[in-house]
C-alpha cells in the first residue's frame, strides 16, 4: 500500500515559487505543497486561491507549527534562511533550503549543526543534482570516458535587471550578485560531476550602475581536489546561457545549456577533436525529482543528493570568492 505524500510548505513563497515550485509539485509522486507563506497576505490569498494551495498561513510561526506540515521549504530572501530554518526546527519540521543557504559559511555550518543537534532531515535546493545532463556527465566521468578529469569550466549568465526579484541587489538581503545567486550552482555541479572538493579560489569582478553593493559580472579560478583547476564564470547582465565542459587526459565532454531546464540538452564527448558520442537529455524534471528524493530520504528510503553540510561546502567556496575579490588575492578554503 502506496503511503501518503510528504507535505511541504513554503516560506517566502515568490516568483520562484510561481514558476518552478508550484508546477514541480504537480508532477510529483512522493510531495504535496500543502501550503505556504509570503510577506505581502493580499498576495498570498491570490496565490492559494490560483493554485489550490489548502493552506493560507498568516504567519511564519503558523506555518511551523502546523500538523498538517512535515517539510518546510524555505524561499525566503538569504538573510532570512537561518532565521527561518531555526523557527522550523523549534517545531521538528524537516528542512529544504533554497541556495545560496545562508549569507555566509559561518552561518551554514551553524545551521546544519542544529539540524544535526535536533536530529531532523536538513537539506539544499540544489536542484541541478537533479538534472539528467549532470548526472550523465558524472557517469561519463566516473566511468573514465574523458581520463583523468584536468580542466573544467561551468558558466551561468543571466539578464538580473531584467529580473522580478528586485532584492537580489540589496546587500542586506542578498549573499551577493551572480557569484553568490548563481555562482553558487556552478560551484556545487563542478563539485557534484568531478566527485572534488574546492581548496582555494582566485576572483575578478566588477559592479555597475545598477548592482548596488553587489557584483554584476565575475569570473573565479578554482584550485581543486584532484589536481583539477576549474573556472567559474557569472554574469547577470548577459542573455540567459549555462554551460558545463570537463576535459580530461583522453577527452573532453561538453554540455552547452547543460543547467538549463527548459530546453533539451545537447551532450558531447570528443576524442582527439573527433565527436564520438552525444546524448540530448532533458532536465523538466528536475525540480520534481529533487522534491521527491527529499520525500523519500524523509521517509527514510532515500538519500538527498545536497546534504546540509554540502550547502556548507559551497558557502565556503563563495566565502573565499568574494574573500579573493577584496583582498586581490587567491584565497584557501
Amino acid at each position: 500500500m502506496s503511503q501518503t505524500p510528504v507535505r511541504f510548505a513554503i516560506l517566502g513563497f515568490g516568483h520562484h515559487a510561481v514558476r518552478r515550485l508550484v508546477p514541480a509539485f504537480g508532477k510529483c509522486e512522493h510531495s504535496t505543497l500543502t501550503g505556504m507563506w509570503r510577506r505581502d497576505s493580499v498576495a498570498a490569498a491570490a496565490n492559494c486561491a490560483e493554485f489550490g494551495i489548502p493552506h493560507c498561513f498568516a504567519t511564519r510561526e503558523e506555518l511551523c507549527s502546523s500538523p498538517d506540515v512535515d517539510v518546510v521549504f524555505i524561499t525566503s530572501p538569504d538573510a532570512m534562511h537561518k532565521d527561518d530554518l531555526q523557527l522550523a526546527l523549534q517545531h521538528g519540521k524537516a528542512v529544504l533550503c533554497e541556495k545560496p543557504v545562508a549569507m555566509d559559511a559561518a552561518d551554514a555550518q551553524e545551521m546544519a549543526a542544529a539540524a544535526d543537534a535536533a536530529g531532523l532531515l536538513f537539506g539544499v535546493g540544489q536542484n541541478f543534482r537533479y538534472n539528467r545532463s549532470l548526472v550523465w556527465i558524472r557517469e561519463q566521468i566516473q566511468a573514465g570516458k574523458i581520463g583523468e578529469p584536468q580542466l573544467a569550466h561551468a558558466q551561468f549568465a543571466y539578464p538580473a535587471n531584467l529580473a522580478p526579484r528586485k532584492w537580489i541587489t540589496d546587500s542586506t538581503l542578498a549573499c551577493g550578485g551572480p557569484i553568490a545567486d548563481v555562482g553558487v550552482h556552478c560551484i556545487d555541479a563542478l563539485r557534484f560531476v568531478l566527485d572534488q572538493e574546492v581548496i582555494s579560489v582566485s576572483t575578478l569582478a566588477r559592479k555597475d550602475e545598477t548592482s548596488g553593493n553587489v557584483e554584476a559580472v565575475a569570473s573565479m579560478q578554482l584550485e581543486m581536489t584532484g589536481g583539477v583547476y576549474a573556472t567559474v564564470t557569472a554574469s547577470a547582465r548577459a542573455p540567459y546561457r549555462t554551460l558545463i565542459e570537463v576535459t580530461g587526459s583522453e577527452g573532453a565532454v561538453i554540455a552547452e545549456n547543460g543547467l538549463t531546464v527548459d530546453r533539451p540538452v545537447d551532450l558531447v564527448i570528443r576524442r582527439g577533436g573527433e565527436v564520438v558520442e552525444t546524448a540530448t537529455v532533458e532536465n523538466g524534471d528536475g525540480y520534481s525529482l529533487m522534491l521527491d528524493s527529499f520525500a523519500l530520504t524523509y521517509r527514510g528510503t532515500g538519500t538527498f543528493a545536497a546534504s546540509g553540510e554540502d550547502g556548507v561546502q559551497n558557502m565556503r567556496a563563495v566565502d573565499a570568492a568574494f574573500k579573493s575579490w577584496r583582498t586581490g588575492q587567491r584565497e584557501s578554503i
